[in-house]
């Protein structure tokens, strides 16, 4: 597990990262890579959104699911329910579980990698280091497993 920041796709520098890539484990630029599987914005009114590739008109590949269920308490990704086409508002404490666009894996096996990601804190001041969300990720890079717990999987 991990602890990111992400900076707005709008009104931050270019420079900062604004997108996340299950496969690589870390926080990428929009400007450099369309391999990703999610973005971070904040909305007019200042709601901070999390958006999958169809969102962001990259193919309806990747997909999110907010959840009740606590960070903690996530064992297995499901496999059905994802928004894979329109933008998921988050506030500090969500939870989320995603999973990532198909890749091939061993064996030419396409896959899906799956996460969870719990908000940790959201800046939406127009500061510095304003227009950021914080969470922290477990992500599941082994093929063709759902599980999300630390350690080798298990499911």
């Amino acid at each position: 597990m991990i602890t990111v920041s992400l900076y707005a796709l709008s009104g931050t520098p270019v420079s900062f990262p604004s997108a996340y890539s299950l496969l690589l484990n870390q926080p990428v630029r929009p400007d450099q890579t369309t391999s990703l599987d999610f973005a971070f914005d904040l909305d007019s009114a200042g709601r901070a959104k999390l958006f999958p590739t169809g969102a962001l008109h990259l193919g309806r590949a990747s997909g999110i699911q907010l959840t009740t269920t606590a960070f903690d308490s996530i064992k297995v990704a499901p496999t059905s329910h994802y928004q894979l086409d329109s933008a998921v508002v988050v506030d500090s404490n969500s939870v989320a579980i995603l999973h990532s666009i198909v890749t091939s894996c061993a064996y030419l096996q396409q896959v899906v990698y799956y996460a969870k990601l719990h908000v940790l804190a959201i800046d939406t001041t127009s500061g510095p280091n304003g227009r950021r969300i914080d969470f922290e990720i477990l992500t599941d890079i082994n093929c063709g497993y759902r599980g999300l717990e630390t350690g080798l999987p298990k499911r």
